[in-house]
């Protein structure tokens, strides 16, 4: 379900039955606490990750059905519904050039957490759908992200701008976005890949450079 290389080196699998560590040699369980499975999903355990990240101070990021899991080296923390998390259904978890950790969730979209308080972005701040998969921040500093049914969403620090069939994603149900190391921006879904060429996506078949 995930996979994530350290600054270390180490290579962390987030599978159906919890997290694994990967040295070069060998393999290491890395266990986390059981959560609840969430059986809307579809593909479900007490035990998944969807998502690993590590932050600019080190710490390992784990998302999952019980929210947020943090290793800092040596203890586990939580982050979850209690804290002020928007969903415990972690789908991806991103630190922005600011030091803030924004969350996409299945079940309320997408919140932000400053170290003090969480803050979830709603139809009244411009974003809608609850479903999200995938956070991904550009080279500008602009937040991607998309939601079932929505499209996909751009945060430039100050409005969010959404782009969905009038700007030429075929489909609403995009699940990642990339930008890839010339500044292009990628956003993959149901019914293919698509590039932003200015503010509209294209849909890339035939003319891809692969079979």
């Amino acid at each position: 379900w995930s996979l994530f290389l350290d600054s270390k080196g180490v290579l962390w699998i987030g599978t159906l039955q919890g997290v694994s560590r990967f040295d070069g040699e060998k393999f290491t369980p890395f266990v986390l606490p059981e959560t609840q499975p969430d059986y809307s999903r579809g593909v479900t355990s007490a035990r998944i990750v969807h998502s690993i990240m590590e932050d600019s101070q080190g710490k390992m990021w784990f998302g999952t059905n019980g929210g947020a899991y943090i290793y800092d080296g040596k203890s586990l923390t939580n982050l979850s519904k209690e804290d002020g998390l928007c969903d415990n259904s972690v789908n991806c978890i991103l630190e922005d050039q600011e030091g803030r950790f924004w969350f996409a969730t299945h079940h309320q979209g997408v919140c932000r957490w400053d170290g003090n308080s969480f803050t979830q972005f709603t139809p009244e701040d411009g974003v809608h759908g609850t479903e999200a998969w995938d956070l991904h921040e550009d080279s500008a500093g602009n937040i991607w992200f998309p939601t079932e049914g929505f499209g996909v969403y751009r945060y430039d620090g100050d409005k969010f701008t959404n782009f969905a069939a009038k700007e030429g994603l075929a489909s609403q149900a995009v699940q990642c976005t990339y930008e890839d190391r010339e500044g292009r921006l990628w956003a993959g879904g149901y019914m293919g890949l698509y590039r932003l060429v200015g503010e509209s996506f294209v849909n890339y078949s035939s003319e891809l450079p692969w079979k």
